[in-house]
């Protein structure tokens, strides 16, 4: 099925996806700033690299067995509600930070809960927030909505981390609390937000409707491979959960500096989002997100070899801008190639793949930082992830063919 040609009107002249992006801005900009403070006060509680990955691992578990819940949920009830009850559960485990610290009683352990309810709240949201996309704007301009929902994503990357680093310098009681706000914010805008109704009807409770999100994907070798190639580049190339290390013990540039750190690739991706939601792309799909995960890996490797701080700030645009385009290139390919009423479990296979590249990533890194060292586990990562490109042309050489978003549903 393809979809029509764009139409010429903008999105910012609908209200709903107004109402949204502010949403998913202020929940994205309140996660950067909790990023920030919980890596930066676990190295200063703990000063070991592999407690920041076990950041990223506890993430990680609520998400590997409540994503499929949650995409059955996003596909049988309110999306909005569903999005107002993981944000204010978000915003209660920031605001638990914030009295943590606060009172003197934050610990390794009190952290390390506080951050499985919040990703136990991702793992609900993430899903729920591509599904709810689709039934906001018309299919023309679906792909310019994809892109500038991503621009809203990386706008907050680059202010959340910022922000968060420059208020750590007042404590870190203010920024949890602030998040806290931020997250009720969020469920606030969500909850006037109107969406056109679904058309099909909920499907009955059974093993297969419950896994079909993944046999979808399984059978669509288009999308397997975009997953795929993603999973385990990032998997491999990811160095966020480090990034404390660079900022206190090789650039010696303080919370100031890591907050910086962390909105560096975003400024990168920010600058792709917004051409892209002006002029979308149309022709070798397949090949610029091959080229773009390429690009992902020598920007790693910059990164990992650079003792210059101003130079690894430049490595990470660049990274973050290869990364917008994959990150667009795979949600368009995935909400367009997906019926309506298999959105919910599509999308929450998809989240439980980037959960899984992002919080296993950071548990990788942080691990092998703890044996190997920061530097040898980043420029690692970063030639991994060009052999991953590699090994994707040859494992999945109809996603390298995919021409346009105009390719026929399996």
């Amino acid at each position: 099925m393809s979809l029509p040609d764009p139409a010429p009107e903008s999105i910012l002249r609908h209200r709903p996806f107004l109402l949204y992006w502010n949403a998913r801005v202020f929940a994205a900009v309140a996660f950067q700033m909790l990023g920030v403070a919980v890596g930066w006060q676990m190295y200063a509680l703990t000063g070991s690299a592999l407690d920041l990955g076990l950041v990223g691992l506890v993430q990680f578990l609520p998400a590997t067995v409540l994503v499929l819940v949650a995409g059955q949920l996003a596909d049988r009830y309110d999306r909005r509600l569903i999005l107002q009850i993981c944000q204010t559960v978000e915003g209660l485990a920031a605001v638990a930070l914030a009295i943590a610290s606060f009172t003197g009683t934050i610990s390794k352990e009190f952290m390390l809960t506080a951050v499985f309810f919040l990703g136990a709240g991702r793992a609900f949201e993430a899903p729920t927030m591509q599904a709810l996309l689709p039934t906001i704007v018309s299919p023309q301009l679906f792909p310019r909505a994809v892109a500038a929902s991503s621009s809203a994503t990386q706008a907050a990357t680059i202010t959340g981390p910022a922000i968060g680093g420059f208020l750590y310098a007042v404590g870190p009681t203010f920024v949890y609390a602030t998040c806290g706000v931020l997250f009720i914010c969020a469920a606030t805008q969500i909850a006037f937000m109107r969406v056109r109704p679904a058309a099909s009807t909920r499907p009955p409770m059974s093993f297969e409707v419950f896994f079909a999100g993944i046999s979808y994907i399984r059978r669509n070798q288009i999308l397997l491979g975009a997953i795929a190639l993603d999973l385990f580049a990032v998997v491999l190339g990811g160095a966020t959960a480090l990034l404390p290390i660079f900022a206190k013990d090789v650039f010696n540039v303080g919370s100031e500096g890591l907050g910086l750190l962390r909105a560096a690739p975003a400024v990168g991706a920010l600058l792709v989002v917004v051409g892209l939601t002006r002029w979308s792309l149309t022709q070798r799909i397949g090949r610029i997100e091959f080229a773009a995960v390429a690009c992902f890996g020598v920007a790693t490797i910059v990164f990992a070899v650079s003792t210059s701080f101003w130079l690894s700030m430049l490595a990470l645009a660049i990274l973050g801008a290869a990364d917008a385009v994959s990150v667009v290139i795979r949600l368009t390919l995935v909400q367009v190639q997906t019926p309506d009423e298999m959105r919910g479990r599509v999308s929450a296979v998809n989240s439980l793949f980037v959960s899984m590249s992002n919080q296993i990533g950071d548990f990788r890194a942080g691990a092998a930082a703890h044996w190997l060292g920061a530097v040898p586990t980043v420029l690692i990562g970063g030639v991994g992830t060009l052999l991953v490109v590699l090994a994707c042309i040859k494992l999945f050489p109809k996603l390298y063919a995919v021409d346009t978003f105009h390719s026929r549903k399996p």
